[in-house]
């Protein structure tokens, strides 16, 4: 119970929309999908495969998140609408991450044992994002809307882009799951597309200019 008054808490803190704890724990699909797989990964646990797969497979058709009995979930998990969130069974989440929809916590291949993400205290994934692979997320990161993780990322950092790429903050430690920007990041591509045609404007000048002096 402990457990799961933090966890409306959190809810309450992150999501404007709440009004009130029962309200949250009534109708939250992320809250549902969570006390699911507390139970499934208690069956998992104790090798009881069939029935925690018969918990998680409820789960997912109920609340249209799919979480592995053997993903491993710390506390005051949030999930914001969390329609085809798919979590892997080696996926590791720490405490007070928060999760949007779309979001994919899954392998590379058909690799066994480690395979899938762990995520550190305190992370964001936004919308639609992917974060492939047995690496870790580090504390106070977070990835924005439809990036596609495939390496490890630092604590403390944005991973933004296809593949995703790094920008730091400048060494700040940021709440970034409070923060619950999606949007107001930086874009490394952009700002090389934006370096590049910056060059090549100036090269289209010398070459008018240079043109112009032989004419004269």
């Amino acid at each position: 119970m402990t457990r799961l008054g933090e966890t409306l808490r959190a809810y309450q803190a992150r999501d404007p929309a709440a009004r009130s704890r029962l309200e949250i724990f009534l109708l939250y699909p992320g809250v549902h999908a969570v006390l699911y797989h507390r139970v499934a990964h208690f069956l998992y646990r104790h090798r009881l495969f069939f029935l925690a797969r018969l918990v998680s497979q409820w789960s997912r058709c109920w609340t249209g998140i799919e979480i592995h009995p053997g993903a491993k979930i710390g506390r005051r998990l949030v999930i914001d609408h969390g329609m085809g969130i798919v979590i892997g069974e080696t996926a590791e989440i720490g405490d007070d991450c928060l999760l949007y929809h779309g979001v994919t916590l899954g392998g590379t291949g058909k690799d066994h044992g480690k395979r899938h993400p762990t995520l550190g205290n305190n992370v964001m994934v936004s919308a639609g994002a992917k974060v492939l692979g047995p690496f870790q997320v580090g504390d106070n990161s977070r990835i924005a809307a439809n990036a596609v993780v495939l390496r490890e990322i630092p604590p403390n950092a944005t991973a933004v882009g296809v593949p995703a790429r790094v920008v730091r903050i400048g060494g700040e430690k940021v709440d970034y799951a409070g923060q619950v920007d999606q949007i107001h990041v930086t874009d490394p591509v952009q700002k090389e597309l934006q370096a590049l045609s910056s060059r090549l404007e100036w090269l289209e000048q010398m070459m008018d200019e240079q043109a112009r002096s032989k004419n004269l």
